[in-house]
């Protein structure tokens, strides 16, 4: 077991169960969680044993190898109750965590992190086009039936240790509680208006600085602030024309609105609106997936970038996107060999989105489950302090040296944006080179 300081000591990677890494942390010393843990992918069968059998022991240990045999994919840690109320412990009061999972166990991690004292407060949902179903297709009589439906998405549990007082006294005191909603605004040409992205006709601007512990800034009568890009939604995409192709045409608002049109009754329990504000037509051409946030697939300059040096070896995925399916097993396939051997890669720029959205700026990042390092490349390209765990010899030097070349990236220019996420930008994102 050893620990790795780089980046001045901005940077700390332990190999060693995460569990004994928690406990020498201190209380209330983590700003947030970024983590992608193990989904326990195993048979129900494996888990719990055929009918009449006697009780499984190894539940959900290492004992039942999960997704791709691997001994890592288990549960006994990520739906432990007691693992994350140790998380709970070492956040600060308000500290958020986002969570991966699949969308078969997804529940039994996201009852632990409740019953260890989190608030759940969402549920986000990673869409891909790229899965491959693990289905046992039937012959005969039953041609055409099989046993699973292709996975086209992972769920993200979203959760906040409680606050101390009011989201304000909170990050007063902490500095955190809040997401960075500005942050993560998702990028458009469109002019704004309306809804969520105007100001109230009260005059309110909508905006993340909860300046006077409402959620808005006051502002002049009739004041209009453009937001930077859209509201941020609880679904993230791969812009793949399949999942494109899944939304339906959104052509927004069609006919211009305005006072001409009169007082609007209301018919629920806050009386009438008064007149409405003008407002022109706003057509949107693209498919509405283009409202949330989307990056590419990890491409092979992602997984790969700072392992020249590495040994390359059978192994890995061919779609690199979801950790719930299975490698495509055509007739003679074999996989090419490459040097990041980790089977569930997640694209850095999605890692980096999710980092932006709960960290305060030079926070502290945790991930007890640091796989290749997907996590940590992310964080330090944001800015971002990290610490990281992970138990496995054969993906240690993977995100180490990933970490590494993170680091070289940011330190040509003291802007810790000077290696920005590629959020929203299609034509970086779908290159090879991205």
């Amino acid at each position: 077991m050893s620990i790795t300081s780089m980046h001045d000591g901005r940077v700390v990677l332990h190999q060693k169960d995460c569990r004994d890494v928690l406990r020498g942390l201190a209380d209330n010393s983590i700003d947030s969680v970024v983590t992608d843990p193990p989904y326990a992918l195993v048979s129900i069968q494996k888990r719990f044993g055929k009918p009449g059998s006697a009780p499984a022991k190894d539940v959900y240990g290492r004992g039942a190898a999960g997704f791709m045999g691997k001994q890592w994919d288990t549960g006994e840690v990520a739906f432990s109750e007691e693992f994350w109320a140790e998380v709970l412990r070492v956040l600060k009061p308000g500290g958020h965590v986002v969570a991966f999972s699949g969308t078969r166990t997804y529940h039994r991690m996201a009852v632990a992190i409740e019953d260890a004292g989190f608030e759940i407060r969402d549920q986000l949902g990673w869409v891909y086009g790229s899965g491959f179903p693990k289905s046992h297709n039937q012959h005969g009589d039953w041609e055409g039936w099989g046993t699973a439906l292709k996975p086209a998405w992972e769920p993200i549990a979203l959760a906040r240790k409680p606050l101390t007082g009011t989201v304000a006294a909170n990050l007063a005191e902490w500095g955190v509680g809040a997401i960075n909603v500005d942050g993560c605004r998702v990028e458009t040409d469109e002019k704004l208006g309306g809804g969520a992205y105007a100001a109230q006709s009260s005059g309110r601007a909508e905006s993340s600085a909860w300046k006077d512990g409402s959620g808005f800034e006051n502002g002049a009568a009739g004041d209009f602030q453009q937001p930077t890009g859209r509201w941020p939604a609880n679904i993230l995409h791969d812009g793949s024309d399949e999942v494109l192709a899944a939304f339906p045409d959104a052509p927004g608002q069609q006919r211009a609105v305005g006072p001409e049109h009169g007082e609007k009754e209301s018919r629920g329990i806050y009386g009438g609106f008064g007149t409405r504000d003008h407002f022109a037509p706003r057509i949107e051409l693209d498919k509405s997936a283009a409202r949330f946030f989307y990056c590419a697939k990890a491409s092979r300059a992602d997984r790969d970038a700072g392992l020249d040096h590495l040994p390359k070896k059978a192994g890995g995925m061919v779609s690199n996107t979801s950790g719930q399916h299975m490698t495509r097993r055509d007739e003679g396939y074999k996989p090419e060999p490459r040097a990041n051997t980790h089977p569930t890669v997640k694209p850095t720029t999605l890692m980096q989105w999710l980092c932006r959205l709960i960290t305060p700026p030079g926070g502290i990042i945790l991930d007890p489950f640091m796989g290749s390092g997907s996590t940590g490349k992310a964080a330090v390209l944001e800015g971002f302090q990290f610490i990281g765990c992970e138990r496995e010899d054969e993906y240690m030097p993977i995100a180490t040296a990933r970490i590494a070349w993170a680091i070289g990236a940011n330190s040509k220019d003291d802007d810790p944006a000077a290696v920005p996420a590629n959020d929203n930008r299609p034509a970086d994102l779908f290159s090879e080179a991205a």
